[in-house]
């Protein structure tokens, strides 16, 4: 199936250290919400967006590097996917999402926003990631789960639906977020700005750090909220 071609139009951008020519694309086809003539987005070479099915790149979106987009999944606005990412099924990447690494989106997920998800990390089946939220390491995020805000999700998390994740913020002395969700051990991790450890480790951390002070009762108080919302079964 021929379904684009080649406008004739590029741009260049930096990545990292590498000097990348984009292409811009025009369907050539008719297909799901597509007409054909219709602009598209950016890729860097064929095997970036494939001619089966109805995936599409839109908008100033980019797909590049090793990336691949195929099955039914739309890439829209100015989203980012590169590395050797992978967006398929009937997943979508909107606003300025940015997926990388060894990722791989896939199912209904939805990443929008100026959510990332990098790194080793899965988002699928009707999962949606958005605000600034940031799934990394080799973290699954599946089921119903809905992550927003400012979450940090990271290293071995097993987050199935809502709740699975607690964001608390601002928050401390430094006023930042903290994250707390489960992970593949059914216990709770928690994401605090450097610090990425179980939860017990972090209450020793918070004494160590504060001592009995208020900041101390506050993050001890949070921690017993995340025991109370954090479903391990």
């Amino acid at each position: 199936m021929k379904k684009y071609e080649f406008t004739g139009e590029t741009k260049v951008i930096n990545d990292c250290e590498r000097i990348v020519i984009l292409r811009r694309i025009r369907s050539v086809a008719e297909f799901g919400f597509v007409k054909a003539g219709d602009i598209g987005g950016w890729i860097e070479k064929e095997q970036n967006l494939s001619r089966e099915n109805e995936s599409w790149v839109s908008g100033d979106a980019m797909v590049y590097g090793n990336a691949m987009v195929y099955g039914n999944a739309i890439v829209y606005d100015y989203a980012t996917v590169h590395e050797n990412a992978k967006v398929c099924d009937d997943a979508i990447i909107d606003g300025t999402a940015s997926i990388s690494g060894n990722t791989k989106v896939y199912g209904n997920a939805i990443v929008y926003d100026r959510a990332t998800v990098r790194e080793n990390a899965k988002v699928c089946d009707d999962a949606i990631i958005g605000g600034t939220a940031s799934i990394s390491g080799n973290a699954m995020v599946c089921g119903n789960a809905r992550i927003g805000g400012n979450a940090e999700v990271c290293d071995d998390a097993m987050i199935f639906s809502a709740s699975h994740i607690l964001t608390i913020g601002a928050i401390g002395s430094g006023n930042n977020f903290i994250t707390f969700y489960r992970n593949k051990e059914k216990g709770i991790a928690v994401k605090w700005g450097c610090f990425l450890g179980n939860i017990d480790e972090f209450l020793k951390k918070i004494t160590d750090i504060y001592g009995d002070s208020k900041y101390s009762i506050v993050f001890r108080a949070a921690s017993e909220v995340a025991k109370l919302q954090i479903d391990l079964y």
